[in-house]
């Protein structure tokens, strides 16, 4: 099996979005779901990147070990999901920012995936849980803009040699389940920006829902304007008049049934913001930092997702939601994590490409 998965849409390999937990570090499972599972692409697949020689194959072996075994035909992270589709309305306001098709003004077709982060597709959903939120949109003259994004504003390592060491840090030990407290407190002393960066995350409570949730980029990209001027950017998908929880579902997939009941009720609408940085001054290649608060930020258009359906292969299930398929206008900044997880995704494909494929793990009608 194959997917679109390049800038002009031409085919290639796929495999899952990018987890991370988030609140409390020294709180049991909620440790252990945040080192192991952080993120879902990282290292280059054969490439020497730091003082030892880490490679995709052993990271997504990790991702295996924390999910309690290999789940096969899911993805080896952000395993749980359900599809969605809709449209994107552009209302021209981006087309300063940047050249790109998306930005004139016009509506656009869409597919996307809601997931949770983790490698096991089968646990039950937990309102600490980090939400992922993969789009593909379907753009003039073949081009494709894939984005993967997650319900936080920053992301608790900078470079691939601190994810690596951040999941030997937090490894649950064999005999509790539960990472060491001392060694995650000793790794947060030497390691400043991951300190930080938590500190941020737990500034704010989860949402209550999918539909209420704010998605964020996290990595920066360079947009570019008819004029050849770049600026460095983030954007955010922030939730236009949501359904109201009601705290009525229960059950072991709260979260996705929750989604199923707020989108058949009416379409969910998301305003993309774009934020707009400083050249020079604000950092690209460090997706710990948040950019000051006071940036410019330019509302593009808006996101509709009004049909949502069991994972199958009539959807996305196999599509790669790599942030890297980008449209001619819009390019990927000096971040090193962004090359670098696209190497996962692809070696999460190859072992999942040749694998039986299970139905998705939520199941729609059953919602």
């Amino acid at each position: 099996m194959a997917e679109r998965n390049s800038r002009n849409g031409t085919t290639g390999p796929n495999a899952g979005a990018f987890p991370l937990d988030r609140r409390t570090l020294l709180g049991g499972a909620v440790v252990a779901a945040l080192g192991v599972a952080g993120i879902g692409g990282f290292l280059y697949a054969e490439n020497r990147i730091g003082p030892g020689r880490l490679t995709a194959r052993s990271v997504v072996d990790r991702l295996q070990d924390t999910a309690g075994g290999t789940f096969p035909g899911y993805r080896r992270n952000h395993a749980k999901g359900v599809a969605v589709a809709g449209y994107f309305d552009s209302n021209g306001n981006g087309a300063e920012l940047s050249k790109a098709s998306v930005f004139r003004p016009g509506r656009y077709r869409l597919a996307g995936r809601f997931s949770l982060a983790g490698g096991n597709p089968h646990v039950p959903d937990a309102p600490t849980t980090p939400r992922g939120l993969g789009l593909q949109l379907f753009l003039p003259d073949g081009e494709q803009w894939r984005m993967a994004m997650i319900d936080v504003p920053v992301f608790l390592d900078a470079t691939a040699q601190d994810f690596y060491d951040r999941t030997l840090a937090f490894a649950p030990d064999p005999a509790t389940g539960k990472p060491d407290p001392a060694v995650v407190k000793d790794y947060l002393a030497s390691h400043p920006k991951t300190a930080a960066a938590l500190a941020v995350i737990e500034q704010g409570a989860p949402a209550p829902t999918f539909a209420t949730s704010t998605f964020f980029s996290l990595n920066a990209f360079r947009f570019i304007n008819g004029d050849g001027r770049a600026v460095p950017v983030r954007w955010r998908l922030e939730p236009e008049n949501p359904p109201p929880a009601t705290g009525s579902a229960n059950g072991a997939n709260i979260l996705f049934d929750g989604l199923v009941t707020d989108m058949r009720a009416r379409p969910l609408r998301w305003r993309l913001v774009v934020v707009v940085g400083e050249t020079g001054v604000d950092p690209t290649d460090d997706a710990t930092r948040m950019w000051p608060s006071d940036r410019r930020t330019v509302h593009v258009g808006t996101v509709v997702l009004d049909r949502i359906d069991t994972e199958s292969a009539d959807n996305v299930r196999d599509v790669n939601f790599d942030p890297l398929v980008l449209p001619n206008g819009i390019e990927p900044s000096d971040d090193p994590l962004l090359q670098a997880r696209s190497a996962v995704y692809t070696e999460s494909f190859r072992r999942r490409a040749g694998e039986t494929k299970s139905p998705g793990a939520v199941v729609v009608k059953e919602a």
